[in-house]
Order: C-alpha cells, then structure tokens, then sequence
C-alpha cells in the first residue's frame, strides 16, 4: 500500500532551477510533506491547476518563458482561491511588494533558510484546511434537503434554492443567535421566521410585529412593555413583545425602518440580553430568540448612515436570502393548485378546470409583488369564475399589457405579440389542435426538453402531458 499523502491538496513547486526543486521537495518530505508538483516551465501552469487538485504554489519571480510576477494575476483571476507564496532573490524586494498587493499570501527569500520555510508552508497548509473545511461545512449545509419536513410544511416549494434554504435553518435551529431575511416584499418571510421557531422546537410562541412607522417611545413600549403609572396612560401593568414570546421567537419585521434611537435600544437587548420595562428600574432578562425581517438594502442604509453598522453584525449571525418568485418559476403550478383550493375553501367555489393559457401568463410575467401578489390574483380570479372554470380576466387585467404570449400565423410559427383582451391570431383562424399543438410543443422547448418541467409548465401531470403531446402529433389521430 502506498504512502498516504499530505496535505489532502497538491502543492506545486514552480522554479527552473532544477537543483532548487530538488532541494526543496527533499525537505519537504522530510517533514512529512509528500504531495508535492514541480514545475520547472511557467508556461505549464495554468495547464497543471486544470488538472490538479493545487491549493498552494510556491511561485519563482524570475523565470523564463513567463515570470511568476506576470503569472500571478493569471492565477488569481482563474483560480481565486489557490494561495500562493513568491520566492525572490534578496535584490527583488520591491516586486514582491508589488505581488503581495496583487494578492501573494507571501513570500520567501532566496536562497531561504529550510526551517523557516517549512514552518510557513505547514502554517499555509493548516490555514487552507480550515478554509477548505468551513467551505465543506457550508455546502453540506446547503446542498441536501432537510431531514425534517414537518417544520417547512407550510411553505409550499420544491425549489433548489428554497430546499437548502430549509437545510440551513435545520442546522441553525438551535442557536440562540439572531437571525436575519431579507428578500422583497411578498416572498414569505413571515413563514420562513415560522419555520425557524418550529425546527427549534422552543416551548413558547411565536411572536411577530411589524415595526414600521413605530417611533421610539411606541417602540420602547411595544418591545419591553410597562408597569402602571410608567405614563399617563399606563393604567395597568402590560408585558411587551419580549416577554410575550418568552422561550419563543419574536419576529421584527421591516426592520430596516426603525428609528436610531430604537436601534440603539435593540443593538443594547442583542448584546446584554437584558431589557427594563417603562418605569421598571431592575432589568429583566430575554428569553426570546430574535428574528429580524427587511426588504430593504441594510448595506446601502449604512452607507447613508440610516442603520447602524454595529447593530447589522449583531444581526447577520445568520443571514437567510429568500429569492423571489420569478427566480423560481418552477413552484408556480405548486402555488396556484394551493391557492385555488385555499379560495375555494374560502368563497365556497369549486374548481374542476384551469385554462392552460394561465400558465403561459404566468411563467411571462416578473411578479413585483411575488407570491403573495399570485395569492391575491387567484382569490380574485376564483371570486369571479363561473361553472367550475377559472375565470382569465383578471390575469388579463393585472398582467395582460406587459407580457408577451404568441399569435399563429398562416405559416403556424409562433410570434410575440403584447395582449390586450385576448390571444391575437394571424389571418388564417386555427383549429384547436393546431393551438393545443403549438402550446404544448412551446412548453416543452421552454423547458429545454425535460418532459417533467414541461408539464409542469402547462399545469399538468407529466403522463398527461405527454398523452396530449402524443394525440396532437400523431397524424392518424383523430381525437382533438
């Protein structure tokens, strides 16, 4: 059995000396570093980082062919997270000055002394391990689904991103760190700071408030409470949000318009996990997870100097991004099915036939109000469908002007054309075959040929879709 290599990543010696290489690989695997490149022609590089696992290059200044000043940038650009450590001669100083400001982790004078050498390339290795590590621990993280379902089983998705969104929470459930969403308005972050509180499994309740429009001294009261007689309307005793969601979690959402004043107070309960009630003057300890909300650019309201910068890394211990819908365009057939029973239930109507041309309206149209604005359109468009069948109008009204769908031309090719009150046809009226033809054939081509996104496409079971397909291309069928 051969000899088990160290570090877990290649190390790849660049110079033309041949003497050096060899001097250098030598001591190397003395100190029990084995998994060693050597390069003596810079211009077989790049080529080597295509093929190999390298983490680390000990890179010649002065070379033949290309100089490992000039190929440094090369490396950095394509291979951005390779570390890598110059060797120059004693008279290089002011290139390895320059190098370093390119992005050299560091460097080594020539001829160097062995000792020091090897304790800068063990200190690299260990270095680049807990990076590499850390970057494991995060794609586990984020690459699988969650083990629990049960937790998420309010949002509807089986999106990619959503689904590592899921397993992220599982795997900060129990931290009793906050916990920052951000996405536009309409995403769902109230159900992704629902799915939080559950995956946590904490006995109390879940608590959310929008504190938008609140100034400081409804803020102050709103989140701690008050003790009677604290002003002159506090009649009674009354417990604020805190202490409502005592062993839960406490949503404060839009965040992003609080007052300054009231970020101090916030930033002060994050960081002493204390809080004193209006006219209490012995603190109160916090037992309430914290989850904050914003559809808004924290980044850029720190630069105008809007949100504190001190406050936003006590919050982004955790950070959750929501995309928005129209970046998941997949969970459009998912919604619609739940939102027609969720208004059916509600308006006592029955649904029993969806016109595919929805889907075509859909899947066009960018969403500025994402899935809450989808939830809106379809309780109306159920409030106003007819014997069992989805009424279009209002999708027509709300989205019609701006999306493009097709028009059949005599040659049956299909156009973009802007929709006003209907499908726009050429000349030459269509059959019904030829219509379901063109859309079910259009599906599938968006869909980039996978069967089962097109049938989700067209709002249909994958063997139904492909029954349809079949019929409406078989020549010999005369089923319409």
């Amino acid at each position: 059995m051969g000899q088990e290599l160290y570090p877990d990543f290649s190390i790849l010696l660049v110079d033309d000396e041949e003497d050096f290489l060899n001097s250098m690989n030598v001591a190397f695997k003395r100190n029990g570093i084995n998994n060693i490149e050597c390069c003596r022609d810079s211009l077989q590089v790049m080529p080597l980082l295509k093929k190999k696992d390298i983490s680390l290059i000990l890179l010649d200044i002065r070379m033949p062919g290309i100089s490992g000043d000039k190929l440094l940038p090369q490396i950095i650009e394509e291979y951005p997270g390779v570390s890598i450590i110059m060797l120059t001669s004693s008279g290089g100083i002011e290139t390895v000055v320059e190098c370093m400001k390119k992005g050299a982790l560091d460097y080594i004078v020539k001829p160097p002394d062995m000792s020091k050498l090897i304790k800068t390339v063990q200190n690299t290795i260990q270095l680049i391990a807990v990076k590499r590590e850390n970057a494991r621990l995060k794609e586990a993280c984020f690459s699988e689904e969650p083990k629990e379902l049960k937790y998420f089983d309010h949002i509807v998705t089986r999106d990619k991103m959503m689904l590592k969104i899921f397993k992220y929470i599982e795997s900060i459930a129990q931290s009793p760190e906050p916990v920052l969403v951000t996405g536009e308005t309409g995403v769902g972050k109230e159900l992704i700071a629902r799915a939080i509180h559950k995956a946590s499994e904490r006995p109390g309740k879940f608590v959310a408030e929008n504190v938008a429009g609140l100034d400081d001294t409804l803020f102050t009261d709103t989140l701690f409470g008050h003790k009677k007689g604290a002003f002159n309307d506090a009649y009674q005793d009354r417990d604020g949000l805190i202490e409502e969601a005592r062993n839960g979690s406490l949503l404060l959402d839009e965040i992003g318009d609080l007052t300054p004043e009231s970020q101090v107070k916030l930033l002060r309960l994050l960081q002493e996990k204390e809080f004193r009630p209006l006219g209490v003057d012995k603190p109160k300890k916090s037992y309430a997870r914290m989850v904050v909300a914003t559809n808004r650019d924290l980044n850029r309201l720190m630069e105008e100097g809007k949100f504190r910068k001190d406050l936003y890394h006590r919050l982004e211990s955790h950070k959750i991004h929501i995309p928005p819908l129209r970046e998941r365009k997949e969970d459009i057939p998912r919604l619609v099915e739940h939102f027609i029973e969720k208004a059916s239930d509600t308006l006592n109507k029955k649904i029993i036939h969806i016109p595919e041309v929805l889907y075509t309206l859909l899947y066009n149209y960018h969403f500025p109000g994402n899935v809450r604005e989808l939830e809106t359109m379809i309780m109306d468009a159920v409030s106003r469908s007819q014997e069992g069948t989805l009424s279009i109008a209002p999708f027509y009204e709300k989205i019609g002007k701006s999306i493009e769908i097709f028009k059949l031309t005599p040659a049956t090719k299909i156009e973009p054309v802007t929709v006003g009150e209907g499908i726009a046809f050429g000349e030459n009226f269509p059959t019904y075959r030829d219509m379901k033809k063109l859309y079910l054939e259009e599906a599938l081509k968006r869909a980039g040929g996978n069967q089962t996104r097109a049938a989700e496409l067209a709002g249909l079971f994958r063997t139904t879709f492909l029954n349809k397909l079949k019929r409406v291309t078989d020549p010999f069928s005369t089923e319409d």
